[in-house]
C-alpha cells in the first residue's frame, strides 16, 4: 500500500494552480472537468502519480466557499533553502505567517505559508543541505 493523494477543495482553481506550480514548484500532472456534476479536478505534485503522493485540487462550480474547520493541520514540504524560498514566496504575495527559524525546543528549521484558500503548509529545511549561518 501507499498514499496516493490528498484532496483540497479550492475556491479559485487558477489562483491555486498558480500558487502550487509557479510558487511551490509543483507540476500540473493532469486536469479534468465533469460537466454533468459541475466540478474540475487538477492533480499537482513534484513527481509522477505512479510513485509520488500528490495533491488533488477540487474546484466545485457554483457554490464553492468552505469552512476549513479546526481539525485540519497542514501539509509538510521539504525545501533546500528555506530562507530564500520564503523570500520568494513573500515577494510574490504569499502569506508566510511563521517566518523561517528553528522549531521550538529543537534545531529543525521550519516556516509556515498559507495557500490562496488559507490551507497551512509547513516548510521544512532539508537537513542534508547546510545553510549559511547568516540567517
Amino acid at each position: 500500500m501507499r498514499m496516493l493523494h490528498t484532496m483540497l477543495r479550492v475556491e479559485n482553481l487558477e489562483a491555486s494552480l498558480h500558487f502550487y506550480t509557479s510558487l511551490m514548484g509543483m507540476r500540473l500532472l493532469r486536469q479534468s472537468e465533469n460537466k454533468e456534476y459541475e466540478y474540475t479536478l487538477a492533480f499537482v505534485g513534484y513527481g509522477d502519480e505512479s510513485d509520488s503522493t500528490v495533491l488533488e485540487l477540487t474546484y466545485n462550480w457554483g457554490d464553492n466557499t468552505y469552512e476549513k474547520g479546526d481539525a485540519y493541520g497542514h501539509i509538510a514540504i521539504e525545501v533546500d533553502d528555506i530562507y530564500r524560498f520564503c523570500e520568494n514566496l513573500e515577494a510574490n504575495g504569499a502569506d508566510v505567517y511563521r517566518k523561517p527559524g528553528p522549531v521550538k525546543g529543537g534545531s529543525t528549521v521550519i516556516a509556515f505559508v498559507r495557500d490562496p484558500d488559507g490551507y497551512a503548509i509547513e516548510l521544512i529545511q532539508n537537513k542534508s543541505i547546510s545553510l549559511e549561518q547568516s540567517h
